[in-house]
């Protein structure tokens, strides 16, 4: 039997929705060992959070108020402490998750698996699946721990839905580590758009280092991204040109994302970038260059100019969307 703890992330007084890949792992476990799982809601605002986590099925919410923003010298030694009654340790594999969780697993001394997508329980033993080498093998490991920690690879497990119950809560004492007194939270900077967010959009459309400038992605690619509903992404050249804000790169070392639909304009497809995007549903790119990488995952392949072609395939999506 193993009992699953799932550290929730806490954003804006509110459960953010990649928590919910977590919870999906969370019920996987417990439901292939014949144990339970509870949630940690921690941080500023956790109780509001711990509201919308009790309608997820789980045995019971546990809540922590930790004032001041969020540093994970302060949020480590809570977890741990909460950790210790539990066989696994899950959140989702986001800027937080893998912020969070490797303190957490070497105060517990407990064995980590990073970015999962996909488990599987057999005699007792839990098997995790994950990508290796930029995504182009994936490696089976097994944590020998008495606890285990792991985050989870949003885009590779079901968003868990509302189970229309409601968990009892259960308020816990937040922990206290003096090195948490060397760091000092400032300041959160957070980018507020009409748009999906990145991580959760059913459609992308990422544009690469070839649209040239910041100014092009506003005028040749926005208009795209808006006409289809669409969250906007890009390669890792172009923020490193510093065309786009890092928030929106998609590939290794930026967001991991599998839409059911993925445009990619003007990226040549480097082994950074598709570990990020190849697993969408449809891929699309436009390119000029008709030997650029891209083109091996590509279920559609444009040969083009995209400063022509992306104008012309904005307003064909506007005219078929007013048809």
């Amino acid at each position: 039997m193993t009992d699953v703890l799932v550290v929730a992330e806490v954003m804006d007084k509110g459960l953010r929705r990649t928590t919910l890949a977590a919870v999906s792992l969370a019920k996987q476990i417990a439901s292939a060992t014949s144990g339970a799982f509870d949630i940690l809601a921690i941080g500023e605002g956790a109780e509001a959070a711990a509201a919308q986590a009790a309608k997820l099925g789980a045995r019971k919410v546990l809540v922590a108020e930790v004032a001041g923003g969020y540093t994970a010298e302060r949020y480590a030694p809570t977890v741990a402490e909460v950790a210790k009654g539990y066989g696994l340790i899950a959140a989702t594999a986001s800027t937080y998750g893998k912020d969070l969780l490797p303190r957490v697993a070497a105060r517990l001394g407990a064995g980590y698996a990073a970015d999962i997508k996909a488990a599987s329980v057999a005699g007792g033993a839990i098997d995790y699946v994950r990508p290796m080498y930029a995504g182009n093998v994936f490696g089976t490991v097994r944590i020998n721990t008495p606890i285990q920690v792991v985050s989870v690879r949003q885009s590779e497990f079901e968003m868990a839905a509302e189970t229309g119950g409601a968990s009892p809560t259960q308020a816990v004492t937040a922990a206290s580590d003096p090195a948490a007194g060397n760091i000092e939270f400032v300041s959160l900077q957070s980018q507020k758009s009409a748009r999906p967010e990145l991580s959760d959009a059913k459609i992308v459309v990422s544009g690469g280092r070839a649209l040239k400038s910041g100014e092009n992605f506003k005028t040749v690619l926005e208009p795209l991204v808006d006409a289809m509903g669409a969250a906007m992404g890009a390669s890792r050249a172009a923020v490193d040109a510093g065309y786009v804000p890092g928030d929106l790169q998609v590939g290794q070392t930026g967001k991991v994302v599998a839409p059911a639909l993925y445009v990619a304009v003007g990226i040549s497809g480097a082994i950074q970038h598709l570990a990020g995007m190849k697993g969408s549903k449809t891929i699309v790119a436009i390119n000029k260059d008709k030997e650029a990488p891209i083109a091996q995952v590509a279920d559609y392949f444009l040969v083009a100019d995209l400063f022509t072609a992306v104008p012309e395939m904005a307003e064909k999506v506007k005219a078929l969307k007013n048809h």
